[in-house]
């Protein structure tokens, strides 16, 4: 469905049509329309004073040639004033926002409204990404929930998306596991537990093969045969990658994600020499100290005359291959398989020399091939801490396991719903208790600019006040309790509705245009904290309009526009609410 009103695009189209027309080149003036401040407008136009500096016109005065100049259809829209030195501001009429509150109805309306260049292209994100034979833990816990969310986004915007999780399912640590299986495996806890008791088998496995230990050379030995396709080995690796990824794919299912791949370092296995030959042969990457590696010379710190070099490490010295190996074949799998236009991967910010050497090789290899090269994106996130400001741990100093603290979320949302609503019956408490505890792990860590490290507290996330899941999932709740009240469903005789009068309802409908603008800035920044922001804002403007203006009132008229603006404020957050990938509720 494609929805004519976009006021964004309305506004950017009339600037370019009004310079137009006024004579200026289209090809060298750009409007610039951003979010205004809510005290200017809706949109502010900035591009007059780039444009008048460079053409060295007096910006106030081209300003009011454009508003001058503007078409009937957008004055009829919108109250357009000059702020300063030519910022130019729109703010749409009461009669524009009915239009808008009609026109996007639907989720599908809300999708068109939101397209933007990554429509139509297709994009592999690259997010998770745990160890087999390991339980996924706390750390893991921000790629899945970024990476989820950044898909979401994308395919919102227009985009063809592939998940893909590039499992840690090849390599050294096979060897020490698969020594420790042949003699310590206990069969009942393979049963009973399977990835808990892997975990303890490499523990095991490690702490018997210290360095320079004959048993670390069995260890090896194993790992050799691994690679070298025994079928042992290799039936013992499938058992492990197949225990593993059950365990994973329940914490996914708790989390509402769902990979369309899991190619891992093992699937790349076969396609590494294509890799070192070709490097080779462009002299891309050369050999130090019988290693292949790849040096940036325009890089000071990844230099080869570095006070400590760090080549990217293409092929140890060994011949054995790591994460460079496998990534750049990853990379060139993705752009010829997938015919990726981007790819985005979601690490933590540890991780950044390695993705600045892998997409520098990247780009140094796909050029001199001439294959095609896909935008390529690090999308870093920091460390998840305790209220003290260290690694959050165990109160025994361990590492808190990611199941562990999904059920710690359900438990602690469910005595809270229990001390609020202990009538309900106690499924309908376990079912609320599931989505707002799980909810509120996953907005605690969106609601965050992924940059920086945050702060995990139980009573922040599970508050009812603040920027939290919990407080936006009840705005939801109450919107739909509305709509019982009423007796009608959200969306019916919407077209009794009349043009919006009071403050509180031109405030919230001015909010609600801005949805648009909050998903673009996400989405090409792949910064989900944008929405969550927006989405918060929204509830919040949402509660000061429930506050002001009564909904359920007599009057037809009034009643209809008020249960439109309800409608649509439902709508958003509910759609904004699935793109961060939180479930909601329709009792809370």
């Amino acid at each position: 469905m494609q929805v004519s009103f976009n006021p964004a695009a309305d506004v950017e189209a009339a600037m370019l049509q009004a310079a137009t027309a006024i004579g200026l080149d289209c090809a060298r003036f750009a409007p610039e329309v951003r979010t205004a401040d809510p005290k200017h407008g809706d949109f502010q136009a900035n591009g007059v004073l780039a444009f008048a500096k460079r053409e060295k016109q007096n910006p106030r005065a081209l300003a009011e040639k454009l508003v001058a100049a503007l078409d009937a259809v957008t004055r009829e829209r919108y109250d357009v004033t000059i702020a300063g030195p030519g910022f130019i501001n729109f703010a749409l009429k009461p009669a524009a926002l009915l239009t808008w509150l009609r026109a996007f109805a639907s989720r599908d309306a809300l999708k068109s409204g939101a397209a933007t260049a990554y429509a139509g292209k297709t994009w592999v994100v690259d997010y998770s990404s745990p160890n087999t034979a390991k339980q996924m833990h706390v750390g893991h816990l921000r790629s899945a929930v970024i990476g989820e969310a950044i898909c979401r986004l994308v395919a919102f915007s227009g985009a063809n998306v592939i998940r893909d999780n590039h499992l840690g399912d090849w390599g050294t640590q096979f060897g020490k596991l698969i020594y420790g299986y042949k003699r310590w495996a206990d069969p009942a806890a393979l049963e009973r537990e399977p990835i808990e008791e892997l975990e303890r088998l490499y523990k095991a496995g490690n702490d018997a093969t210290p360095d320079g230990s004959p048993a670390l050379d069995e260890a090896r030995e194993e790992l050799v045969k691994l690679q070298s396709g025994n079928p042992e080995s290799l039936a013992l690796w499938k058992t492990f990658t197949e225990v593993s990824q059950r365990a994973f794919d329940s914490i996914y299912t708790r989390l509402g994600i769902k990979f369309d791949h899991y190619l891992g370092e093992s699937f790349y296995n076969d396609k590494l020499d294509r890799v070192y030959n070709e490097l080779t042969e462009l002299k891309i990457a050369d050999v130090s100290d019988g290693a292949l590696v790849v040096f940036h010379d325009e890089i000071p710190r990844f230099a080869r005359n570095a006070e400590r070099p760090n080549p990217f490490m293409v092929r140890k010295a060994d011949g054995a291959s790591g994460y460079a190996s496998t990534d750049l074949a990853t990379a060139l799998y993705r752009s010829e398989h997938f015919k990726a236009d981007g790819i985005a991967i979601v690490t933590d910010f540890r991780q950044g020399d390695h993705f600045e050497q892998l997409f520098l090789t990247v780009k140094k290899w796909f050029g001199a091939k001439n294959y095609h090269l896909p935008e390529l994106h690090h999308v870093s996130f920091g460390a998840v801490t305790g209220e003290d400001g260290k690694a959050l741990k165990t109160r025994d100093g361990g590492t808190i396991k990611l199941k562990s603290l999904l059920d710690e979320a359900e438990e602690r949302a469910y005595a809270v719903v229990s001390e609020k609503n202990a009538e309900l019956p106690e499924a309908e408490r376990r079912a609320i208790a599931n989505i707002v505890g799980v909810g509120s792990v996953q907005y605690a860590d969106l609601s965050q600019n992924r940059s920086s490290n945050y702060v995990f507290s139980w009573d922040k996330m599970l508050s009812l006040e603040g920027n939290t899941a919990p407080y936006l999932l009840y705005a939801v709740a109450r919107i739909h309790s509305i709509f019982r009240k009423a007796g009608v469903k959200p969306g019916e005789a919407e077209t009794a509705a009349a043009s919006l009068e009071t403050p509180a309802e031109i405030s919230l409908a001015r909010k609600l245009v801005k949805f648009a603008d909050a998903i673009r800035l996400a989405t090409d920044t792949l910064r989900p904290h944008f929405l969550s922001l927006y989405l918060y804002e929204l509830a919040s403007e949402y509660s000061s309009f429930n506050n002001a203006d009564k909904v359920l009132v007599d009057d037809p008229a009034i009643r209809a526009r008020r249960l439109l603006l309800c409608a649509r404020t439902l709508l958003v957050l509910e759609t904004g609410l699935d793109l961060l990938g939180l479930r909601t509720l329709q009792r809370m």
